[in-house]
């Protein structure tokens, strides 16, 4: 039919433009808390394109559900507001009938949804957490940032430099701390630079400095000077991964009964479901009387999808927590919005068919 290319093409042109507006805040808001983490030296500068792409995939399905909301939303409510609706009242036919093309429109996303969520997501945040963890485990002197003082070696070592050398290839001004064996240990040294001994060990070579040594709680401490210091430095051990069941494939998850897993579960099958049943509630709730704003609409549309967000939110809580059975954590707050939906429909087709060509 004419009219549904028409509302097709429409629909999709408001998708383009409120998907590229969500996620450039989306990426920007990363961006900003990565670039915070990288300047603090909890993340390797190096590490933040990958981390922002893994964080990008994990917030995907709820950013297009959102965005399939909205393009519904808004060219329906633009019909309203130009007295659209009022011809296709005119013409016989009913409100239902947009039905049918929001579904065709709402089938591709709601499958990149279910898709995203049931397995793209959780290898993301696989992947980031290992990744992470392999950043943790890298040696003393990859860690080494000029200007910033940095914890390493669980807190053992703090080290601070002031600026890298013309060849980046040894450090100025280095300031350390450590403890060993209950003795702090502070060195300040002119230059520094890693070596890699025959054996395949590690050391941080500090030229023309002093060590100050000094047991806590005591008067006594010990000063030396030296013209070349070693310090040996250690590759951690990567940390074995928590198998959290956000990062869990979705196969195992199905055969998993742990509470969390049963909650992770939930939120991952009504993502999909959330996201057609949304696509549906927005036809009723896009009605706008052509003679008054539509604040208060699309105040009231976006409240609806908060809600209905928080209420999967919490279920999937109480099942985690096992105050609740996963089957009727994912039947409830579908049953209360498919509940909503049918009023609204019902209000609204009686509000559609007293629609007239009156200004």
């Amino acid at each position: 039919m004419i009219f549904e290319r028409a509302a097709r093409r429409e629909f999709s042109h408001a998708a383009a433009g409120v998907f590229v507006a969500l996620f450039a805040i989306l990426i920007s808001t990363q961006m900003i808390r990565l670039l915070a983490e990288a300047a603090g030296g909890k993340l390797a500068p190096e590490a933040v394109a990958a981390i922002l792409g893994f964080a990008a995939l994990n917030y995907l399905p709820v950013l297009l559900s959102l965005t399939l909301f909205m393009a519904i939303l808004l060219p329906m409510s633009r019909a309203y507001r130009d007295s659209e609706m009022v011809v296709w009242s005119a013409s016989g036919l009913p409100l239902t009938a947009w039905l049918l093309p929001v579904f065709r429109f709402s089938l591709p996303i709601v499958t990149a949804v279910a898709t995203l969520s049931f397995f793209l997501s959780p290898w993301a945040i696989s992947q980031s957490n290992e990744y992470r963890n392999r950043l943790d485990a890298r040696n003393d002197a990859s860690l080494v940032t000029p200007g910033i003082f940095q914890e390493v070696n669980s807190g053992r070592r703090v080290v601070f430099v002031e600026r890298l050398s013309e060849d980046a290839i040894s450090v100025q001004n280095v300031f350390m701390t450590t403890v060993e064996e209950g003795r702090l240990g502070v060195i300040v040294a002119d230059s520094g630079r890693q070596e890699i001994m025959p054996d395949g060990s590690r050391f941080l070579v500090l030229s023309k400095g002093r060590r100050y040594e000094a047991e806590p709680g005591t008067p006594e401490f010990r000063m030396m000077e030296f013209e070349q210091y070693g310090a040996r430095l250690f590759d951690q051990d990567v940390k074995e991964l928590d198998a959290s069941p956000r990062a869990m494939p979705f196969w195992e998850l199905l055969q998993d009964d742990a509470p969390r897993a049963k909650g992770e579960l939930v939120w991952r099958l009504g993502l999909p479901l959330s996201t057609l049943l949304l696509a549906f509630l927005a036809v009723p709730l896009s009605f706008v009387n052509p003679r008054a704003g539509r604040s208060m609409n699309m105040l009231f549309a976006i409240l609806l999808f908060s809600l209905y967000n928080n209420l999967l939110s919490i279920t999937q809580a109480w099942v985690a927590r096992d105050h609740l059975s996963w089957g009727a954590a994912l039947l409830l707050p579908h049953a209360l919005m498919l509940a909503i939906l049918m009023v609204l429909f019902f209000h609204r087709l009686r509000r559609f068919a007293t629609l007239s060509l009156r200004p």
